[in-house]
């Protein structure tokens, strides 16, 4: 029990520091983080296009839901943009790996807690976008219930958790090429059209629908974004299935990197 104690204190104080460096670090880039939140508008474009399509068309969700759901599809993208693969094919071809192998975690911890900051770091100015828009926009302005709001955010958290293990993933082709962001944006391509970011799936074909819901995609958006707005969904289904792609890409991750260590060593780190 008292060995139990004393890690959960050690990797909670390793967290702690972790977090409030790497906070520090990017707070010193508050206007760069600005740009990068407006990049992320992206999803606001297609809220005019689907909400108007909606008033002159038929389509499962009405006017104001399209609204709504384009608002939270782009909150959600904000929480769980990922940029992993970049920094670490960086550190493979560089060398800059090398050091970090000697520290006694594993680098992905340093990867990971420098995400989570950039969350806190960027989130005021999420919240000016939204109040700007709200202001702009009264009518779709809604109050979730509590328990639909915890579920929104453990489900958003969930998908910033399988997004990152998924691009760490294939940051590992790193140790064999030097374009393994190439995989990555093949990945994002298939990722734009199916994850709900540009459409509900609900305007989707039902056999097209239940061909994607097998895959990851739309656990990565459109999941989490049905359930801010407060529409029906299969709750279990979309965890389970979070989990279940978190714990596949996991497996296939740490096998890469035991093999790319290998690869890593023989090119003479």
């Amino acid at each position: 029990m008292n060995t139990f104690i004393r890690l959960l204190r050690r990797v909670l104080s390793v967290s702690r520091v972790s977090l409030s460096v790497y906070y520090a670090y990017m707070v010193e880039y508050r206007a760069e983080l600005m740009f990068w939140v407006l990049s992320g508008t992206f999803p606001l474009i297609f809220m005019g296009i689907w909400a108007k399509a909606s008033q002159d068309g038929q389509f499962a969700l009405d006017p104001i839901t399209f609204v709504r759901y384009f608002l939270v599809v782009f909150l959600v993208r904000q929480l769980t943009v990922v940029w992993v693969i970049w920094e670490f094919e960086r550190e493979v071809i560089e060398g800059k790996l090398s050091p970090f192998l000697l520290q006694p975690i594993d680098p992905v911890w340093r990867h990971f807690f420098s995400h989570v900051s950039e969350r806190f770091a960027r989130l005021p100015f999420i919240l000016i976008l939204l109040g700007a828009f709200f202001l702009l926009y009264p009518q779709a302005l809604w109050q979730p219930s509590p328990q639909t709001l915890l579920l929104g955010v453990l489900a958003t958290i969930g998908s910033f958790c399988l997004r990152f293990i998924v691009q760490y993933t294939f940051a590992m082709f790193a140790f064999w090429t030097e374009r393994a962001n190439a995989i990555e944006q093949l990945w994002y391509l298939i990722y734009t059209f199916t994850s709900g970011m540009i459409a509900p799936l609900d305007v989707f074909p039902e056999a097209v629908r239940a061909v994607i819901l097998w895959t990851p995609f739309p656990y990565l958006i459109y999941f989490p974004a049905n359930l801010i707005i407060g529409r029906s969904t299969n709750v279990a289904q979309g965890f389970i299935a979070i989990a279940l792609w978190s714990l596949i890409f996991l497996s296939i991750n740490r096998w890469l990197w035991r093999r790319g260590l290998r690869q890593y060593s023989g090119m003479g780190a």
